[in-house]
């Protein structure tokens, strides 16, 4: 497992090192040579710290190659990077080798089994999902893209469309609880990280796929890696009948990321395209069948690290970026009957700096964020002149809004030997809300009494601007209001991790104390329309345990039958006051108030393995609980693997939102191919 050299230094050597700076080894306190070892990580592993320090030669065994290389990970839970070693944060960290085994069709798939995120799908392939985190509401997540905000002001029940094929993924992060002074105001109760990779080989990709309901997809892709250069372009397509009445869809991606690497300038650059239609079921009221819907996305962004000072101390970090959301709803398919289209652009603008000095890691920047969107029925009413002809019709954008958002930052982050502190302030701006800054502080705080055990605890707040939808909706079903208030809250989370010897064990808790929170509701027992409301005060206090055994490791047998196993359970509690009575819920009350998840690996024959995943889970609100168990059979070689999985195997029939049935049983096979340039 390790080398011992004849003056008893402790040496790890790797084999792969891709997209990490030689930094990120100095924090694990030991001699690293880039040999002749390969490794892996952990499933849905809690990106955690331990000691900085240089570790004891009696410790070293206790921690095994694994955990090393997991927290040497730099991971996004402060403004200036820190390893998973020095980080005081909450992140879950869903790594390249758990996307491989799971029974995944996209990246909603792989949220579903995080412990404290709920996801509530829109037809049984999660064309349309709505994601959230600790018990807060699909709107209240911050979702990125390397880092880069993507979220959509319009709505979040777009917000989880994206460009990027699961196989253009390295690593998930999930961030828990507020984090405003990380990724911003809109990272109300926690956020979503993707980061794609760019190999550092050159090579072609292909995979197909088909199975049940007449679903079909093909993608491809081409990496070309020269020098200090690195290209990647994929893109993909899927199709299906959905499994229930007015669910079939039509999907296509394409996503092209590039990375200029350097001792004093690294550069990356993405642009994604995604599109969507898809049969809309009863996804906004159950009154029609027959809805419609198409979504057409667009992104692009430029970030760069600018590195400044010997031994790269400082270090400036530019990001320009840009998002357009298009939309177009029917309430009755083919009709013209309740149709709209919709137009949000985004724009935004920072800069991050953060320099590493005697006093530890200080960090300070700022961004300007530019919301926009065109409508036929969404913003105030614009003068007859100034209508804009929706593309390929004769229909006319007849409404329009925009606001800007305004981020101001300063964060330090001490690192000493047993304790890490990290605490900073956003103070924040939107011209929706009035021309006042508001300050939003907060501070993480861990402690390692020993190599295996961490202590953390934080506090942080956050406020959350009414998305457009939230404000102008106007329709049979719907009514916004212009008048909301933005929602607020304070959070504390505080937690226990011990690693060691092939088991991982978390346990955390939460209390998040909302103000002013937004929900869709009945206003009266005769309602036949949902109000955009502030519901008044709504307290979320949970808690959520995680434990993974990898099976070969603490049996010192590496050809044991079973490789790994992993459980987790999340329990959700509130407490909701308000002076108006509020008679139906459509979102904020319908919190998921049991979450178990257990997953098992095992070895079948030769590369043969598989992989079952279980899920029970009850929502609140009049939803009957239910089992989920989903199996993926998967033959996998240097160059090519094979599988085939079933999602559903019991062919239980359950509801994820209001009265939308999901599909049975449902079976997929395919493959992936590599081709080394």
């Amino acid at each position: 497992m390790y080398k011992t050299v004849t003056n008893r230094r402790n040496v790890l050597r790797f084999k792969q090192f891709n997209r990490k700076g030689y930094s990120l080894f100095a924090s694990i306190g030991r001699e690293v040579i880039i040999g002749t070892l390969s490794v892996s990580t952990l499933t849905f592993a809690k990106a955690e710290s331990v000691s900085t320090q240089s570790m004891k030669h009696d410790s070293i065994p206790e921690m095994s190659k694994k955990e090393v290389l997991l927290d040497g990970v730099s991971v996004t839970g402060s403004r200036a990077p820190m390893t998973a070693l020095q980080s005081a944060k909450i992140v879950t960290v869903i790594t390249r080798e758990d996307i491989d085994r799971a029974n995944a069709e996209s990246i909603n798939d792989l949220l579903k089994m995080a412990t404290g995120v709920d996801v509530r799908q829109r037809s049984g392939f999660g064309v349309q999902t709505d994601i959230s985190i600790d018990g807060g509401t699909f709107d209240q997540i911050t979702i990125l893209l390397n880092s880069v905000n993507i979220s959509n002001p319009h709505t979040g029940h777009l917000a989880a469309d994206f460009p990027v094929d699961l196989k253009d993924i390295e690593r998930i992060e999930v961030l828990e609880g507020a984090s405003a002074r990380v990724f911003g105001c809109s990272a109300f109760s926690g956020a979503v990280n993707i980061i794609t990779k760019c190999d550092s080989k050159s090579n072609i990709r292909i995979g197909t796929e088909g199975g049940s309901f007449g679903t079909f997809g093909t993608s491809a892709g081409v990496n070309i890696a020269r020098g200090a250069w690195r290209n990647s372009l994929s893109g993909g397509y899927q199709q299906s009948d959905g499994g229930i009445d007015n669910s079939d869809f039509r999907r296509r991606r394409t996503f092209y990321e590039g990375a200029y690497n350097s001792n004093r300038l690294d550069l990356q650059w993405q642009v994604g395209l995604s599109s969507q239609d898809y049969g809309a079921n009863t996804f906004y009221t159950s009154k029609f069948n027959n809805q419609y819907e198409e979504n057409r996305r667009y992104l692009t962004s430029v970030t760069g690290d600018i590195k400044l000072l010997k031994g790269n101390k400082l270090h400036l970090l530019p990001t320009l970026y840009w998002n357009r959301s298009k939309d177009h709803y029917q309430l009755v398919r083919n009709t013209n009957f309740g149709e709209n289209y919709h137009n949000t652009d985004v724009t935004g603008v920072g800069i991050n700096s953060h320099i590493e000095w005697l006093l530890g890691k200080t960090a300070l920047g700022a961004e300007i964020r530019r919301e926009s969107i065109l409508s036929t029925s969404l913003g105030a009413l614009m003068d007859s002149a100034d209508f804009k002809k929706v593309d390929d019709t004769d229909i006319f954008y007849t409404h329009k809004a925009h606001r800007t958002n305004t981020s101001i930052y300063l964060e330090h982050d001490i690192i000493l030997r047993k304790f890490t502190i990290s605490a900073g302030v956003l103070a924040n701006r939107n011209t929706g809300l009035d021309n006042d800054f508001r300050f939003y502080p907060g501070v993480d705080i861990s402690y390692r009494p020993s190599d295996n055990w961490k202590i953390y605890a934080s506090w942080n707040k956050a406020l959350r601007m009414p998305t457009y939808t939230d404000l102008y909706t106007s329709n049979s079903v719907q009514t916004g209001d212009v008048n909301l208030k933005p929602e607020r809250n304070s959070v504390f989370k505080a937690g226990v991790r011990y690693r060691g010897h092939g088991i991982e064990g978390v346990i955390s808790g939460f209390y998040s104390r909302g103000r002013d929170m937004i929900d869709w509701v009945y206003q009266t027992s005769s309602s036949t329309k949902y109000k955009a409301m502030n519901i008044g005060k709504l307290d979320n206090q949970g808690l959520s345990t995680d434990l993974t055994f990898d099976i070969p490791e603490i049996t010192s047998n590496r050809n044991f039958f079973i490789t790994q196993v992993k459980m987790g359970y999340a329990y959700l509690y509130q407490k909701h006051e308000t002076d108006q009575e509020i008679f139906k819920s459509l979102y904020a009350l319908e919190y998921l108030k049991h979450k178990f998840t257990a997953v098992v690996d095992h070895k079948i024959w030769n590369r043969l393995s598989a992989s079952w995943s279980l899920r029970w889970q009850q929502r609140m609100n009049g939803y009957s609980p239910y089992t989920k168990i989903d199996c993926k059979i998967q033959w996998k070689a240097d160059k090519y693997d094979l599988y085939i999985k079933a999602d559903n195997i019991m062919n239980h029939r359950y509801y994820d939102l209001t009265d939308i049935r999901q599909p049975g049983i449902w079976i997929m096979a395919g493959g992936n191919f590599i081709i080394n340039l």
